[in-house]
């Protein structure tokens, strides 16, 4: 299966990345996915003016960004929160491409504070089905993310373990059964 983490935080040293890496660690060596990053830091995406609705209807410059998002069975949305929701970054690369039928999505939210960023999933669950794409109910809320993960994506907090376990056994749960589904439906 493919999966894309998209690391909603448009900051370059973000502490919600750290979450990121580590799930891409996770989903491709112990689940042996083919998952890739996708860091809003790195694309510097315009303001919506045209909804992206294939990759050849794209600017030349996003192509590879919209094969990417179009190309992946299930997506992780990970973001700090903003505001009471989701980062701006990521409104923004989500509007672009908006129509996901059927599409599997976890939802990860990250905060150095004690809430974890839990108002920005409850904006996510609103979200995800106005792309057509389907959440899974289990969410990862990562309270205290600067003493959970290193810089470089490696748990620092064994207690935080069973949460990542049981995000990730959910998440490909469901992303399995809605791939399998699509699978037949061409079929």
């Amino acid at each position: 299966m493919r999966i894309e983490i998209i690391s909603g935080s448009p900051r370059t040293h973000s502490v919600t990345r750290r979450v990121a890496l580590h799930l891409k660690q996770i989903l491709s060596d112990q689940l042996e996915h083919e998952t890739g990053l996708i860091q809003l830091s790195e694309w510097n995406l315009p303001p919506v003016q045209t909804v992206f609705n294939s990759v050849d209807n794209t600017p030349e410059e996003f192509k590879p960004l919209a094969k990417r998002i179009f190309e992946a069975d299930a997506i992780i949305l990970v973001t700090p929160e903003y505001n009471g929701s989701y980062s701006p970054a990521m409104k923004n690369l989500l509007d672009h491409f908006p129509k996901q039928l059927h599409k599997p999505f976890g939802i990860v939210t990250a905060s150095p504070g004690a809430l974890g960023g839990i108002r920005a999933s409850q904006q996510l669950l609103l979200l995800i089905p106005a792309l057509f794409g389907i959440a899974s109910p289990h969410m990862l809320i990562v309270p205290q993310v600067d003493k959970k993960f290193s810089p470089d994506g490696d748990l620092l907090d064994a207690s935080f373990q069973s949460s990542i376990h049981n995000f990730i056994t959910e998440f490909n749960w469901l992303a399995g059964r809605l791939v399998t589904e699509k699978e037949h439906a061409k079929n």
